[in-house]
Order: C-alpha cells, then structure tokens, then sequence
C-alpha cells in the first residue's frame, strides 16, 4: 500500500506524461499558439497544478467555462491570458476587466448587456467571437443568416466597452471519421474561413483559433493562430476513430484491498445477487465505488488490477466498495494496492472503461470525485498532493 499519504481511494497524476503530451500538442500546431483547456479542474486532474505545470512549459492561453474556474487560475498564480468559452454575466464586466480575463462573445444581445455594463463601471472588456459554424451552441449564427451572422460581428468589434482581440468556432463531429461526419467538418471550416476573410477585411484579429482536440489531430494544417488541446493534453484520444500520436495517460485511478475473502460456490455479491459463484473463488473488497468516480455502470464489466494480475469486478459496484474477483492474483492480501483505471496494468484503461460503460473517457476523467486525493509524480517521486477536504 501507498504510505506517503493517508487514503484510501486517490489519483494519481503523472506530470511527466502532461507534459510529454503537450511537447507532441505543440509539435504537431507548428508555429501555433497552444490554448491549454483546463475547464472542469483540468478535466478532473487538477487545475491549479496542471495550469501551473503547463505554463512553466510554455502553454500560450489557458481555457475554462467560467468565471470561478478563471478566477481559480489567477489564484493560483497563473499569469497568461485565460479564455472563457462559456457565459459570463454581463454584470461581471467589471471582475473581467480586472482579472484580465478574455470573454468568449457569442451573440448581438450578449455583446450588448456585456458592453453596456463595461461602460457603467469604466472598464474595457477583451472578447473572441464566438461563431457557430455548425455546432449548434452558442455563437453567432454562420449557417442561418450569414450575412446577418457578418453584420452582427462588425457592430461588435465597434463597441464601446469591448475590445475584440479574436475569434474561434468549434467543431462537432471532427471525432468522426464517417464521409458525412468528414465532410461536415470541412463544411464547418469553410464556413469559418469565409466568415474570417470578411471580418478581418475591417482589420486582422490577434488571435483567431479553428482546432478542438479532434480538430487538430486530424487537420493540424488548421492550425491558425493557436490551438486548443484539451483531452491530448491528459492522454487520451478523441475518440475510438481519432487518434493522436505518441500520447502518454495522465491519470490513474487506484485504491486499496479491505478484505480478502474465499466464496464458497453458490455464493452471492453485492446488491441484487448479481453475481452469484460457480465455484469457490478468491475476492478481493476495494475501497472504491461510484461516489469516488469508478462508474456503477462496470458492475460485473470492469477489470481491476492487483500485484499486476486482472482482477475482474463481480457484483455491483457501490457507493464506496467494489468487490473483484481475485483467484488469479498470488498472495493476495489486505493493504495490496489496487489499480482500477489508467497505470498502464491489466486494469481497463478510461477509454476501455468508458467503452464497456457506455460513454466517452471526458465523462469518466471528470468524474473522479472531489473526496479523491490527487497525488503527483515527477520522476517517479510524489511531488504534491491535492486533498480538496483538508485543504
């Protein structure tokens, strides 16, 4: 068992393969800028250490989805510029201003409010326009009216109280690799480029981004001004169709043995007798459930790992306990370490987990409670750990 700290359910973060990952990002961007998505604490890993990391490292622009997650940055000590790409209430122009912190600009009505309040206080905001090339979301329409789309982004770039230093659309489906899911991502980026060249017929912006993680894996010649790399960045793939070179996982989900037990055959586990023994077996009683992260959806699916041998999950997993099946793993004990996502083991990977859950490793990486300490390695060596109930 881990000693250096005192858990019993944690996550381990591995800085040397964040930042592997990152030297691939910005190899693969070519002379662009990389954006460092670190909304939803770092996709689960950690925000203030992973920004922190990164920036050391050279990471451009940082990007959340509001104000907290921007204001987390700046205390903890991040200097770069940090994009919003979700809403800001107008009636925090002010907090923007002072925070230096770039708002994401998606419609006339918002880019109205938002000035209109900049004004009141006496503080410039710094936007990027937002536009919908196809996502659907948030943004400036460029598939209904895009002409309108043109004229409502003009009327921003002239208002007093903002000051409109770039742009960016986002794509849907560049995860996909389908002829109809390929030819909608070029349709979006067409879209995008004729939007551009006009906007910027009235003066260039300073920073005008196309690429999601997807995005970029499958047409880095996209590139344009920066980047925005989020789950790269942590290890994994887009998608089960997209995949990045050269990727390190970041992150592992490990716990420790309760209690080792023999099952007699006919035996039962868990809630709902789910899993009933054929014959007598070797369990093994994990500190982990679904309030810690590990998805109630691996009940009877979901592959441990113990002393390096699998250990499949058998009954449903619980708020706080998982039971696995342990015959095959020699001298099995009370105290062993156990690896349920990630480590590079027999355990499921999260993209495996995800793939037998059901849902995508984004969902699975953010998941990963707030009661789960975070630990993180260097060299090998634990260098900080991250408790968020005894901060």
């Amino acid at each position: 068992m881990n000693t250096a700290f005192d858990a019993h359910c944690w996550a381990e973060i591995d800085l040397d393969a964040l930042l592997q990952n990152f030297q691939r990002v910005r190899e693969w961007s070519g002379a662009a800028a990389v954006c460092a998505v670190v909304k939803a604490d770092a996709y689960g890993h950690g925000d203030r250490v992973v920004a922190r990391t990164l920036a050391e490292a050279g990471a451009a622009w940082f990007a959340v989805s509001s104000l907290a997650e921007a204001r987390q940055l700046r205390r903890g000590g991040v200097t770069q510029p940090v994009l919003i790409l979700g809403m800001t209430r107008p009636a925090c122009a002010a907090a923007l201003a002072e925070e230096k912190i770039t708002q994401a600009i998606y419609s006339p009505e918002y880019a109205e409010a938002l000035a209109a309040e900049a004004v009141r206080a006496g503080v410039t905001v710094e936007g990027h326009l937002k536009i919908d090339t196809g996502m659907g979301r948030i943004g400036f329409g460029a598939v209904e009216a895009p002409e309108a789309c043109i004229a409502a982004l003009r009327s921003c770039r002239r208002r007093k109280g903002l000051r409109i230093t770039g742009a960016f659309q986002h794509f849907s489906a560049a995860d996909s690799l389908s002829e109809d899911d390929a030819r909608y991502t070029q349709e979006q980026y067409g879209r995008f480029c004729q939007i551009l060249a006009q906007l910027e017929a009235d003066g260039p912006l300073e920073t005008v981004h196309c690429c999601n993680s997807a995005g970029l894996t499958g047409h880095p010649e996209w590139a344009c001004d920066m980047v925005r790399a989020g789950i790269l960045l942590y290890g994994q793939d887009p998608s089960g169709e997209v995949s990045f070179p050269g990727l390190q996982p970041v992150m592992a989900l490990k716990t420790v043995v309760s209690q080792v037990k023999t099952l007699a055959p006919g035996s039962c586990v868990g809630y709902g007798r789910t899993y009933t023994a054929g014959s007598a077996i070797r369990t093994a009683t994990l500190c982990c459930g679904y309030a810690d992260g590990y998805p109630r959806a691996l009940s009877n699916l979901g592959t441990a790992s113990i002393r390096g041998c699998p250990a499949p999950v058998i009954g449903r997993v619980s708020m706080d306990q998982i039971v696995v099946d342990a015959s095959a793993v020699p001298d099995v004990e009370a105290g062993d370490e156990a690896v349920l996502l990630g480590g590079g083991t027999p355990a499921d990977s999260f993209a495996q987990a995800a793939e037998k859950a059901g849902t995508i490793s984004y969902e699975l990486l953010c998941a990963v409670a707030r009661r789960v300490p975070r630990i993180y390695r260097r060299n090998g060596r634990i260098i900080e750990t991250l408790d968020y109930l005894n901060a």
